[in-house]
């Protein structure tokens, strides 16, 4: 055992434990006096090592649960630390642009069923940094697993370097949409991160969205084995005016030819000129027997067998998650029933379609940070056909993209045309005006939209709503809002 990993997690577990406790109410501990020591304990431990001290910067940040710093300090004691931690720890890591944390969670609920000791980075935290963190948790002091299974969220640009230390089992490409063009800029450039990541793990088991243009691309890159997913018919009807970000041929730039899109760049393409087309996939969804308010009814082929699947989730791009995970599944060699069992009885991962009891008024929230995840959740929000009120969340800090230009790529004219059953429009986060002006050009009614600038206000206003209120937060005002509405309503913290 390295004496670095002994105090890299060391340290980390007591950074961890701090944050949280700090973060549950206690910060008025003395934490700046405390850690007046940490630069003499930790010059002994590593020269290299730089102490972090409590202060108001930090303590900002407990509002994220403290996921990102224990790790970063780990890694500054030993860079290596996350390849040495994950040493016989079996993993499957889930990476891509809109998907990650629902297809993980239900990975995660098939896990649970076959009683596997296993953990995953339920915080979201999605770094290198927060992934070190949690397999630091997950260790002894000596560095031994204490899990024999991962499943890991793994940013998409992230990838290239985590998957230079961990060495997965599985890897689920779920897709490539338009996202944070301040951080990763072009689609290519966030395709491009997670190829260079897999070429690191060749051995590792491809799951990859056979109808993704950009994903679908990746088997011919690199040599690991391969099972494409994907959905066979389409969801909700061909909308060719919804917004592509992928329309041209990959290899020739030629525009895609489509038997058929279920949303965005998805579905089933072709290039007339060069022939590069959509493969069929091992797994998919071959009928959508019901998209209800609640959950969804499909017919999913696994493994050349159909069977009849209930998803635990409403909403057509939940379908791509229930079938990527079943192809992760699959991979890792659960059985057929156990997987259908899984994606029945999976819930809800935090802000992920999650459900509230705002004192008696039913809420939904479901994260939006990029035009496309944005039109499926509206136009999930638009087939409800029921009166209700809805709340949108615009932050612009560095985890939603400072760039918040794609509010005017996002199709609002949706909620525009509900009508009268579109009651109240609540407006929040650091850029709401900007929200606010985007939804007056999408035609949504002035009186209906009330800005609110505090959170507090906005709580008291969604439970006084006579209407059920679907919440459409960014990431970090759905963690905000969400901690806040913890904290005055109950329920568990993000990462439990």
């Amino acid at each position: 055992m390295k004496i670095r990993t002994f105090f890299a997690v060391l340290l980390c577990k007591l950074a961890r434990g701090l944050l949280r406790l700090l973060r549950r109410g206690g910060t008025a501990f003395p934490g700046r006096v405390a850690l007046k020591v940490y630069p003499q304990v930790l010059g002994v431990l590593s020269r290299g090592v730089r102490v972090i001290l409590v202060t108001g910067t930090v303590l900002r940040r407990l509002g994220r649960g403290g996921t990102n710093l224990p790790g970063k300090l780990a890694l500054k004691i030993d860079k290596n630390i996350l390849g040495e931690l994950s040493r016989g720890v079996k993993v499957t890591v889930v990476t891509g642009t809109n998907g990650k944390t629902t297809t993980s969670r239900m990975i995660e609920q098939a896990f649970a069923d076959a009683g596997l000791n296993y953990f995953a980075n339920r915080s979201g935290a999605n770094l290198i940094s927060g992934i070190t963190a949690e397999f630091a948790m997950h260790s002894t002091l000596t560095g031994r697993p204490k899990c024999q299974f991962a499943v890991i969220e793994c940013d998409e640009a992230a990838s290239k370097t985590v998957l230079k230390y961990l060495k997965p089992e599985v890897i689920v490409a779920t897709n490539v949409f338009r996202d944070q063009l301040d951080r990763y800029g072009e689609i290519t450039h966030t395709l491009n991160n997670i190829i260079e990541g897999i070429h690191h793990t060749p051995e590792s088991t491809l799951c990859i969205n056979a109808d993704c243009s950009l994903i679908a691309s990746i088997p011919a890159q690199v040599p690991n084995p391969v099972v494409r997913f994907g959905v066979n018919v389409p969801l909700g009807g061909d909308d060719l005016t919804e917004i592509s970000d992928a329309p041209h041929c990959i290899h020739c730039k030629t525009e895609y030819v489509y038997d058929y899109r279920t949303y965005g760049h998805l579905g089933a393409f072709r290039c007339p000129k060069c022939g590069y087309h959509r493969e069929a996939p091992q797994v998919a969804v071959t009928a959508v027997l019901n998209l209800g308010v609640d959950t969804s009814d499909v017919t999913m082929a696994i493994g050349g067998q159909e069977y009849a699947v209930h998803i635990n989730l409403p909403a057509a791009y939940n379908i791509y998650n229930a079938v990527g995970s079943a192809a992760a599944l699959y991979a890792f060699g659960f059985t057929p029933e156990a997987i259908v069992h899984a994606l029945g009885a999976f819930g809800c991962g935090f802000g992920r379609m999650e459900k509230f009891d705002l004192r008696g008024t039913p809420g939904r929230m479901m994260l939006v940070k990029n035009p496309a995840g944005c039109n499926q959740t509206m136009r999930y929000l638009a087939g409800l056909n029921e009166d209700a009120t809805f709340v949108v969340c615009l932050n612009d800090r560095d985890a939603d993209g400072t760039d918040i230009s794609w509010i005017w790529d996002a199709d609002f004219e949706r909620l525009a045309a509900m009508g009268e059953h579109l009651r109240h429009v609540f407006v929040s986060g650091t850029r709401a005006d900007e929200l606010r002006l985007r939804l007056k050009y999408a035609g949504v009614d002035e009186t209906k939209i009330q800005v609110y600038y505090d959170y507090d206000l906005l709580i008291d206003a969604m439970c006084a709503s006579e209407y059920p209120v679907f919440i459409m937060p960014t990431y970090t005002s759905m963690l905000d809002l969400r901690g806040r509405l913890q904290k005055r309503l109950g329920g568990k913290e993000f990462w439990e």
